[in-house]
């Protein structure tokens, strides 16, 4: 397993933005896809965007589309979440999670096989 860590979380005011990132810590490794999930208090893991390396293509959940963008390096295995038009139901904490190869659904957290520690993004009204 890689251990990938997440930075650039934190407080942020309604309509606010922040960038997260997530890159391997360690041994370096290659991936099929990368992709970012969240948790709120008393809620299950949710998606929130994947990006596949080879092609580049993204999926996003409704929730957040058109506010966030994920984009990434492949030559380091690092992603990012731009996260625009913040929203106080935005506050969670968010996991990096890699899949190094297709395994199923793109939402479903059980198909990536390595998670970051979590990050904790609190926006405010």
């Amino acid at each position: 397993q890689v251990s990938l860590v997440e930075s650039g979380g934190g407080l942020v005011q309604a309509g606010g933005s922040l960038r997260l990132s997530c890159a391997p810590s360690g041994r370096t490794f290659s991936s099929y896809a990368m992709g970012w999930f969240r948790q709120a208090p008393g809620k299950e893991r949710e998606f929130v965007a994947r990006i596949i390396w080879s092609t580049g293509s993204a999926e996003y959940a409704d929730s957040i589309k058109g506010r966030f963008t994920i984009s990434g390096d492949i030559a380091k295995n690092t992603v990012y979440l731009q996260m625009n038009s913040l929203k106080p139901e935005d506050t969670a904490v968010y996991y990096c999670a890699a899949a190094s190869r297709y395994l199923g659904a793109y939402y479903y957290p059980g198909n990536y096989g390595d998670w970051g520690q979590g990050i904790q993004v609190t926006v405010s009204s």
